[in-house]
């Protein structure tokens, strides 16, 4: 094993670039020597690892309050169902909140029990250290896979490159979709950083990245559409800045479509507010779900480049209550 891999963990708190950095300044002998991140490990060999004590360490990602489900696992990769709400990782400017990264090293600890969390000293090395391969929106449900070796790491991110994962989320969009019953259709269109609004991107025809989406209608209601949405290119916000882009922005999305959140009075003709009631929204978040993944099987010998038709795993994500609930309302109160 490489010693930046060997020390992620055993020391699973700390993020492995500030391991890295105590290799590089020399804060970590094998064998009494100096060693470089890359440096492969040999049976028996003495690691003298010494961390000032008046650093600052990096904090540890934080786990959120309840355990995220696991979809799927076996001994290369795992997948989890992500709640709307939780960032992948922590955010740049809030990294005390709680993030999937934060559920995963909680799972991984748990199976150890061998870390002292507040010392952060390794009592035996964890059996895997969570690698994330790929992110979802936090307002996005659905399931996200993550390696746990890094073999697995680099597999998955090559089939990632070469277009051999496929993804489908369910879109709940404004407006009834044209497209027939069991047709689909590709929206080919370069997106690029929208240089008005930090953090966000925008259709740029002249010198954005190509980008393409497959879209087909699953289910209709008068005046929304619930779209299955194949992601064949990897561009950030692509399915919003697509769907927005040909006139079915998802129907509650605060960036790119026009609301906040659905109530059930903006869907339902004639609705009557109890007196003294504050209607609460059927929901409030992006009303997008990453609902299913395939992948090549990072543990097959045979892969796809190596002759094609290789092994894949699909996991799929059930749908959420949110969503679910809308679903129904729309189907009692906009049926078509």
């Amino acid at each position: 094993m490489e010693l930046d891999e060997f020390l992620c963990l055993s020391f699973p708190l700390l993020n492995k670039g500030f391991l890295r950095r105590q290799v590089r300044e020399g804060r970590v002998l094998v064998d009494g020597n100096p060693a470089v991140p890359s440096q492969r490990l040999r049976m028996d060999q003495v690691l003298i690892v010494e961390f000032e004590e008046t650093e600052d360490l990096p904090a540890a990602p934080v786990a959120p309050t309840a355990r995220i489900p696991v979809l799927y696992e076996d001994s290369q990769v795992l997948a989890v169902d992500k709640p709307s709400g939780l960032a992948v990782e922590p955010e740049r400017w809030a990294r005390g909140n709680a993030s999937v990264a934060g559920a995963l090293l909680e799972l991984a600890l748990s199976r150890s029990g061998s870390v002292d969390e507040e010392a952060a000293e390794p009592r035996s090395p964890l059996e895997f250290r969570p690698r994330l391969v790929h992110r979802l929106d936090k307002d996005t449900s659905g399931v996200l896979l993550v390696a746990k070796t890094v073999e697995a790491e680099r597999r998955l991110r090559a089939a990632f490159d070469a277009g051999e994962v496929e993804k489908t989320y369910f879109a709940l969009v404004e407006g009834e979709h044209p497209l027939e019953d069991g047709e689909s259709e590709v929206v080919d269109l370069p997106i690029g950083p929208d240089e008005r609004k930090s953090g966000r991107m925008r259709v740029d025809r002249a010198e954005g990245k190509p980008s393409r989406t497959s879209i087909r209608v699953e289910r209709r209601f008068r005046g929304y559409t619930l779209l299955a949405c194949r992601p064949l290119t990897g561009r950030t916000h692509q399915i919003r800045v697509h769907l927005r882009e040909i006139g079915f922005p998802l129907a509650v999305d605060p960036a790119y479509g026009r609301r906040t959140s659905l109530r059930l009075s903006e869907i339902k003709r004639g609705y009557r507010r109890k007196p003294g009631h504050v209607e609460t929204p059927l929901i409030d978040r992006l009303t997008l779900h990453a609902a299913a993944i395939e992948f090549p099987d990072p543990s097959d010998p045979i892969g796809p480049a190596e002759g094609g038709g290789g092994r894949r795993i699909r996991v799929e994500a059930p749908m959420p209550r949110d969503l679910e609930r809308v679903l129904k309302q729309l189907g009692k109160v906009r049926p078509r």
